[in-house]
């Protein structure tokens, strides 16, 4: 269930005067991305008393590399989607210190640099081939159902401004699944849960996202989450807390042990 929203500011509304005033938007407030609106709606999250568990999101979060390394700085487990256009260093990837200059000009490189240019998942992944995929099976679905699909597992590295690091990035999880039938993989997700996580907890969290869809439908298409058609910040904010209260009454409800489920 939700455990917190932030209203998305447009960069023009944040610098219209006259838009804050009428919809008293406090001064405090001031224009945030979407990751950025995330990670403080994370961290406030994680300082309160209850099972911590791992950040799914999508695309928009998961290629977002300062978000990625903000939620592991705070020791945040992730599992987000990406796009197969994102860039990183192959798993075979050295990184090693130039040798020292022997004659000429110029600043010694001090700073490790690759042996290969970094590479587009999609590109990476059709260099390797299907062979490096397996059949993982993970609970999923409804009542934890067991479910069977290709994956693939890869220890990489960002290369998101590479050249202005002093050290290699860190390695992350690359996170693929390739279905048996289709010509090329469907998803592509990055994670820096620990190196010894098994394949199937890494399959079940990348594919576990489909329920916060499933908790959308609800609270729009059951509880009126979209809408609202006030033209306040506070009044937004009242009434995504009384959608929040009417979804953590339905969801105590069905999970109680003594309701009969629907047929």
């Amino acid at each position: 269930m939700p455990l917190g929203w932030a209203l998305y500011l447009p960069e023009e509304w944040c610098e219209d005067i006259e838009r804050r005033r009428k919809a008293k938007i406090p001064e405090e407030i001031e224009f945030m991305t979407k990751p950025q609106l995330a990670a403080e709606l994370v961290e406030r999250a994680a300082g309160w008393e209850i099972t911590q568990a791992p950040i799914l999101g999508d695309c928009a979060y998961g290629k977002n590399t300062e978000l990625r390394e903000r939620l592991h700085d705070a020791e945040l487990e992730y599992v987000l989607s990406v796009s197969e256009e994102v860039s990183v260093f192959a798993p075979e990837t050295a990184f090693e210190v130039p040798a020292p200059r022997t004659s000429g000009s110029g600043r010694q490189k001090t700073r490790p640099q690759p042996d290969r240019e970094p590479e587009q998942l999609g590109a990476l992944i059709k260099r390797l081939g299907p062979e490096q995929f397996k059949t993982v099976t993970f609970r999923d679905g409804p009542d934890g159902k067991r479910m069977r699909s290709r994956f693939g597992f890869l220890r990489i590295r960002a290369a998101h401004e590479w050249e202005k690091r002093s050290t290699p990035a860190r390695e992350e999880w690359l996170i693929v699944e390739w279905p048996k039938g289709k010509d090329q993989p469907t998803d592509y997700w990055l994670s820096n849960l620990p190196a010894s996580t098994k394949p199937e907890r890494l399959a079940r969290l990348a594919r576990l996202r489909w329920k916060i869809e499933l908790d959308y439908k609800q609270l729009k298409g059951e509880l009126g989450l979209d809408h609202y058609e006030g033209r306040s910040w506070l009044g937004w904010y009242h009434h995504t807390a009384l959608v929040t209260a009417a979804h953590g009454f339905l969801t105590l409800e069905r999970l109680h042990p003594l309701v009969p489920r629907p047929a």
